[in-house]
């Protein structure tokens, strides 16, 4: 027995480093634990922005915008009714004040766009920051994204210095980015964020319409003129421990994929200029083929890391019977983890796409469609109107999840999956008109209003 005990015995050195080891192990392990906590990313709030009624592109104005362009042939006119009756967009949607007021033709790129986006910045952040009740000098990172403006200063430098943010702000302006650029914006600061405790994150996501509306008569740019609207967010994002609970998502998975290697891909979405020297937005021939491609490899990307393990073993195991059989390919059903589809309002064919390939129910496809009527394709901060469509309706409960999928020039796809952290029902943009939506239908006047055009052999002498 003294032998056994003996045997068990320690001296103190050894008692002492078997308790060193120990601690150390410990304090790794709570590294580890306070580092993934920290990592986590969440969204505090957000704001879209509403321009004033008399933005609004009713009926008749979009058709006076149209005829001021002289650009334009009776083949052109009833080419881009076409257009607009199938685009998905209503009466309410809103321009940019200069192209509202006719100054097509006057507008500077400088003074005009830094107009345009100092309305939306403004509103949007003066209202983000007193909903949330932090303050400019709170914020320890922030990040712009407006594509098609890109001054000196930068409109970074811009915010920073209306608010008067602090010196070591650490600050990103991105541009060039497109629609998806959004979710390009919430991956910088997710990275940031694994390495920098405590922080908060200041994202505003805009588009600059106004100096690039085109005025010429190539039809493949003038598509743009008829999907792109004015809108702005602003959002915040945290890893502070004292704001997770009064926060509305949490990000659990982000997937970014970038096809710009392949020609076809890269050149479907560009600005450039006609022949006539007028600077556009070209959308080619190419962009459903390289959408669908980009988004298949979104996709692959992201199931792994979003479906429950059961469901992709169905997938494989159907895969192969198919395979066998020579029979359609198998498809993986992406609604056994997500709650809620948040699909960039592109357009209608767009919406229509994603869903058929995903499956998705008319109800899934609502937030997507009412947006784009009510505020047409506002680029980058598009998912966020989306979202707060679905927040308005009180769609979002603890616990449900989200999955936000854009596309953007490059070509891109970029997907982020949420989930909410508390009952959301803020109705923000959407506070006036919720309650009409969705509308009996979605078909537009334009062709009660202009229908007459397709009966026309040429040009009427008011145009």
């Amino acid at each position: 027995m003294e032998e056994l005990h003996a045997a068990f015995s320690l001296n103190p050195t050894s008692l002492l480093l078997i308790l060193v080891i120990l601690f150390q192990l410990c304090a790794m392990i709570l590294k580890v634990y306070r580092k993934r906590v920290n990592q986590q990313c969440y969204l505090l709030d957000y704001v879209c922005y509403k321009p004033t009624d008399d933005r609004k592109l009713s009926t008749e104005l979009c058709g006076e915008i149209i005829q001021r362009n002289k650009n334009l042939g009776i083949e052109d006119f009833k080419f881009l009714l076409k257009v607009i009756v199938g685009s998905g967009l209503g009466e309410e949607t809103y321009g940019p004040t200069d192209i509202v007021q006719g100054k097509e033709l006057d507008m500077t790129m400088l003074n005009s766009g830094l107009g345009e986006m100092d309305a939306a910045f403004i509103q949007t952040l003066d209202d983000l920051f007193k909903r949330t009740n932090v303050q400019p000098a709170d914020v320890d990172i922030l990040v712009v994204n407006v594509s098609m403006l890109c001054t000196q200063p930068s409109l970074a430098g811009r915010i920073m210095n209306r608010y008067k943010m602090r010196e070591d702000l650490k600050v990103f302006n991105l541009s060039g980015m497109g629609c998806s650029a959004s979710l390009i914006s919430i991956d910088l600061v997710r990275n940031l964020f694994k390495n920098h405790d405590e922080k908060l994150a200041l994202v505003v996501t805009s588009e600059c319409i106004g100096p690039n509306w085109y005025s010429g008569g190539e039809r493949s740019m003038l598509v743009a003129n008829c999907l792109f609207r004015s809108g702005c967010c602003s959002m915040l994002l945290t890893n502070r421990k004292s704001y997770r609970a009064r926060s509305k998502l949490r990000l659990k998975v982000l997937v970014r994929t970038h096809r710009g290697c392949n020609d076809e891909a890269y050149r479907c979405a560009i600005q450039q200029e006609d022949d006539k020297g007028l600077t556009g937005f070209y959308l080619g021939k190419w962009l459903p083929k390289s959408a669908t491609e980009t988004f298949v490899y979104n996709l692959r990307d992201l199931a792994p890391r979003i479906l429950p393990v059961m469901e992709l073993a169905r997938y494989v195991l159907k895969s192969y019977l198919k395979k066998k059989t020579d029979s359609t390919q198998a498809s993986v059903d992406f609604r056994v983890a997500v709650d809620h589809f948040c699909i960039h309002p592109g357009g209608s064919a767009v919406i229509n796409a994603v869903g058929k390939s995903l499956g998705l129910s008319q109800h899934d496809l609502e937030p997507s469609r009412m947006t784009l009527h009510r505020f047409g394709n506002t680029s980058a901060s598009s998912l966020w109107y989306v979202l707060a469509y679905m927040e308005a309706k009180k769609r979002l409960k603890t616990g449900k999840t989200i999955l936000q999928i854009s596309f953007g020039s490059g070509f891109k796809c970029n997907s982020a999956f949420w989930e909410v952290v508390r009952d959301l029902e803020e109705k923000d943009v959407w506070e006036d008109c919720i309650d009409r939506y969705p509308p009996e239908t979605l078909v537009n006047p334009f062709l009660d209003r202009y229908g007459w055009i397709k009966e026309l052999t040429s040009m009427p002498a008011q145009c």
